[in-house]
């Protein structure tokens, strides 16, 4: 059994609904173990005997959609990328030191190279954007209702699915979940 981190995309979101206890009840049943939750927002650290984490994706939405009869995205992270990817929000974040913010999108996988000039170049005045391996930093001088690059706009660009956590939850999570 190995220990994943799963990022659950625009769960608790308006009529999307799914409160963690019932995430765990859910993963539980289906024989995943030792299933913990983080805030609202879907994160969890789960045991699996999966190897491959685009295969545990598949599994793991296959579960939700049959418990709440709606697809919701997953991404799937082991829990020393979960570190690494604490570590370089830090890094930015110290770095850029953003007024308003610090925002992750994360990816599947690292956007195609060809790709990620054009993300870099979405940056305007307030507004800093910084890809590194399949984590887009979105880095905010204004306030995030009047940013103009968002997770939409990182799929729009992309053409893939992303899920957005700041930089807090990204650091709480790797303080909880990111030791393996």
């Amino acid at each position: 059994m190995s220990r994943w981190v799963a990022l659950l995309r625009a769960v608790n979101v308006g009529a999307r609904t799914y409160p963690m206890a019932q995430v765990r009840a859910a993963l539980t049943t289906a024989g995943y173990a030792d299933v913990e939750t983080h805030i609202q927002t879907g994160n969890i650290c789960l045991s699996a005997p999966a190897r491959s984490g685009p295969k545990l994706e598949s599994a793991l939405e296959a579960v939700f959609a049959a418990d709440r009869g709606f697809r919701v995205a997953t991404f799937v992270l082991r829990p020393a990328d979960v570190a690494e990817l604490a570590d370089a929000t830090a890094q930015l974040s110290g770095l850029h030191r953003p007024e308003f913010g610090h925002y992750v999108s994360v990816l599947r996988s690292a956007p195609d190279p060809t790709l990620v000039d054009r993300l870099e170049d979405l940056r305007r005045p307030g507004e800093l954007v910084v890809v590194r391996g399949r984590a887009v930093h979105l880095l905010y001088d204004v306030p995030y209702h009047q940013a103009k690059t968002s997770n939409a706009t990182i799929e729009a660009v992309t053409g893939a699915e992303a899920t957005n956590r700041n930089a807090r939850v990204i650091g709480q999570l790797a303080a909880k979940w990111g030791h393996g």
